[in-house]
């Protein structure tokens, strides 16, 4: 999935016939599926993440003999200016929810660590996106696939350091969403993988300042400026509590 910046021209530059400049928040697009032009694609694919860049593409490239009326004439040659916002390769993720619950089962940690990380990409890109509902699935199904317990202390070590992330991101997701509860309860969560969390204690003192808790909050907060006792964030958070 990508997020692209584009505009679309024909003659030298100068008749503007598709763009979308106007977005903040470009959509999230496949290559294949929701950009159908080959020449495009073939740009697309040759670019990386922050890359702006001008293609010239000729008919056979773009609409073709028939072009598409009446934006586009017969045998248009059409330029675009494109710039790739954000980059995330979903080929993995999308043959790994393909698989059965065995063959999952049997995937090397490696392979499913790099799954999770990707839906927490894509969490991540929603959540910027401030579409917080969807973020927060995204960060649970990263978490779904995280589900299985290692014998190995190295593996168990690992799949902890993913989970970490994944609460820290779901208890701020809850935040924003107005649901302190959930909040608190991935903040703990994420206080049992690591207790030194100065961004889990702040967390949690969030959620029970939102809460009305605000002993409570006090505690955590504390805790938190202890570990961190310039962080802005912290401090500013134990203003609003006094």
């Amino acid at each position: 999935g990508l997020t692209v910046r584009y505009s679309g021209y024909l003659g030298n530059w100068n008749k503007l016939f598709c763009s979308n400049g106007s977005s903040k928040y470009p959509r999230l697009m496949k290559i294949g599926k929701d950009i159908t032009l080959w020449g495009l694609e073939i740009g697309l694919l040759s670019m990386s993440k922050g890359e702006v860049a001008l293609l010239v593409l000729t008919p056979a490239y773009a609409y073709g003999q028939r072009g598409c009326p009446p934006s586009i004439p017969p045998n248009a040659t059409v330029l675009f200016r494109v710039e790739v916002l954000d980059f995330i390769d979903s080929q993995e993720c999308d043959a790994f929810f393909e698989l059965t619950c065995d063959q999952r089962d049997r995937l090397p940690l490696e392979k499913v660590l790099k799954v999770a990380a990707t839906e927490r990409e894509f969490g991540n890109y929603f959540f910027y996106k401030q579409c917080f509902k969807i973020a927060k699935d995204r960060y649970k199904r990263a978490l779904s696939i995280l589900g299985h317990s290692s014998s190995s202390k190295a593996e168990q070590s690992q799949i902890n350091a993913s989970k970490l992330l994944l609460f820290l991101n779901l208890s701020l997701t809850y935040l924003k969403l107005e649901r302190a509860d959930q909040a608190l309860k991935y903040g703990e969560l994420a206080l049992e993988m690591d207790q030194g969390s100065a961004k889990a204690l702040f967390r949690c003192g969030q959620a029970c300042l939102y809460m009305r808790e605000y002993s409570k909050s006090r505690d955590f907060l504390v805790r938190a400026q202890c570990i961190q006792p310039f962080n802005r964030d912290i401090n500013n958070e134990l203003k609003k509590l006094a």
